[in-house]
Order: structure tokens, then sequence, then C-alpha cells
């Protein structure tokens, strides 16, 4: 797992260390040679070599024990995990979409400006996050002024029979006051009838925290799907309403690395979760994405996304019930 992206980030981290190393010994060489009285070979110079040469072997030893880290499921932040590089790359981002690429702080998104909506949204959610204390959940809708060609407002979805429904779940951004601002933005909304999004999508969002503390990490992407070549549009903006959702997970530590999605319809549902799951691959296919390509190596990728094991998650039937009594309201 992550052997051809471990490498890359390796080689890249270690050319990177020699580009340095070659720079500050090349400054230090030349300042050596200009002072005047002393030899190019004295003393001094022998311990300021030594000195770099210590500070060169610590960088490599870093460096070894990073990768080494990578491949032993150690639980690593994500700034040093094989999800992202200490650059902010988001390698756990689908391709395909002709949206804009939107990077938020705690998560990214393909803005679809002919759907008025993300294509997707994706991040990454983990249990240190969920094991924080709740800020208080942000009260305004605000429109993402980082999309270039203007996301929907607030009021497009107004009177509409719809809510604004949470890609990236305000639940999930309750860590922080940023974080949550964020989740707020306008480009993070679609159109979800009430009975989705405080029903089943709810239900299914719970479960996906409750998921992710118990393996410490999991990549999310959730986004609309549209079967219908003219779907309904609302508001000023013509905001597209979908006819479902889909949420994917991913799972990349050892030894259990896990995969699941679900097909959600935008409608009042009764139920099981468990019926609306479905692989990575379906949800490729209906979407024309490709999620994982960055992150995984064709052969993993393909056994990854083709199957998935509903055994492996564990479905609160508490939740289930609550939604049966109360969120199908």
């Amino acid at each position: 797992m992550y052997i051809n992206y471990a490498n890359k980030i390796q080689g890249s981290n270690f050319i990177q260390s020699k580009n340095i190393f070659i720079k500050i010994m090349t400054e230090f060489r030349r300042n050596h040679e200009t002072r005047k009285g002393r030899s190019k070979r004295g003393f001094g110079g022998f311990i300021g070599r030594s000195v770099f040469f210590v500070v060169f072997l610590v960088i490599l030893l870093f460096m070894l024990y990073r990768t080494v880290a990578h491949y032993s499921g150690e639980s690593i932040d994500i700034e040093t995990s094989p999800i992202t590089t200490e650059s902010g790359d988001r390698f756990f981002l689908p391709s395909g979409s002709k949206g804009q690429l939107v990077h938020h702080k705690h998560y990214s998104l393909s803005y679809n400006e002919k759907n008025e909506q993300a294509d997707w949204v994706a991040y990454v959610l983990k249990r240190d996050e969920l094991k924080m204390p709740n800020v208080p959940r942000a009260k305004r809708f605000k429109p993402d002024y980082d999309v270039k060609t203007q996301s929907a407002f607030h009021k497009d979805y107004s009177h509409s029979g719809y809510t604004r429904g949470h890609m990236a779940p305000a639940g999930d951004m309750a860590f922080s006051t940023e974080a949550m601002q964020e989740s707020f933005f306008m480009s993070n909304m679609s159109p979800q009838l009430k009975e989705c999004n405080s029903g089943i999508w709810k239900e299914l969002e719970e479960n996906v925290r409750d998921w992710a503390f118990d393996d410490k990490e999991l990549i999310v992407v959730s986004g609309p799907l549209f079967t219908n070549p003219n779907p309904r549009k609302i508001g000023k903006n013509k905001v597209a309403v979908p006819d479902a959702f889909f949420k994917i997970l991913l799972d990349v530590r050892k030894p259990e690395i896990k995969s699941i999605a679900f097909r959600i319809p935008n409608a009042k549902s009764s139920v099981h979760l468990k019926e609306f799951a479905v692989s990575i691959d379906e949800i490729e296919t209906e979407t024309g994405f490709d999620f994982f390509d960055l992150l995984l190596d064709d052969e993993e990728e393909e056994i990854i996304e083709s199957q998935y094991d509903i055994s492996k998650w564990k479905f609160s039937s508490k939740r289930f019930q609550d939604r049966l009594k109360h969120g199908n309201k």
C-alpha cells in the first residue's frame, strides 16, 4: 500500500534536502575562503564541515523515519500522512470533474456552475477532531467568494420546498469555529428534501462519525447525483435539484483497509441504511469521476473500489430507530 506514492514523497524530500545541504555548504565554503587570515584547511573549516554533515544526517534520518511511518500504519497527523503532503497537497481528491477546484482549509470541492453546487466535497475525518468539544453551530449560510463564477446564495433555497443540505456536515466540522464557518458556505450545500436531510442523510452522517472514531481516520467524499437530464431548478441562480446523493468512505489504515459507498435517494425513506450500500465503482460509473486514482495504484484501486464488505461497518440500530420515529418528519 502506498509504495509508489511513498517512494515519490521520499524521493522528493531527499532531493530537496540534498539541494538545501549543497546550497548551505557552497555558501559556507564561499564565506570561509574569503575570510582573511584563515586557512581553507584549518581547524575552523573542519568543525564547520562536521556541523553541516551532522545537520544533513539528521535530515536524512528524519525522512527515513517518516517513510517507515507511512508503511507501519501509525497514527500520523494528516499533514505527514500518505493522504496529504507537508505542502498541503490532497492526494485523496477525485478527478474527472470539470468544475472549479476550491480548497478551503478543512475540505476541498469541485464547483459545477451549471448545477450551482459542488460535484463533490472531500475531506479527512479524524478521531482527534471528533474528541474535541463541539463549538456552537453556525447560524448563517454564506456565499463562497472563492468560487470564481459565484456560488449559489442563501435566498435561492428560500420557500423552495428544499433545505440546504450539507455535503461536509456541520457535525464533522464542529471541532473548531473556523471549520464550522467553512461548512456553512453555500458551495457546500445541495437541495435536499427535509425528510432526506433530517432523516436518512442525517443517520448516515452520524454513522460516519461513529466509524471515523472507531477507525481513527476516514476519507469522506460526498456529492449530488442527477438521473434526470433536465432536473428541477430553484432560486434566481437556478440551483439544480439532485435525484440522489452519494457518500464514499475509505479507510486507508492498516491492517484492515476497506471502503464502502452509499447512494441515497433525495426522498423520505424507512429502509435500512445497509440497503443503500454500493461499491465505489458503481458511483464512478454514474458520475464519471475517478475517486482515488492519485492515492492508490491501479491494482489496489481495482480491488478496493470494486467491492465492499458490509460486515466491516457497524451500523447503529439506535440511530435507525430514531430515524423511523423522529427523522422522517
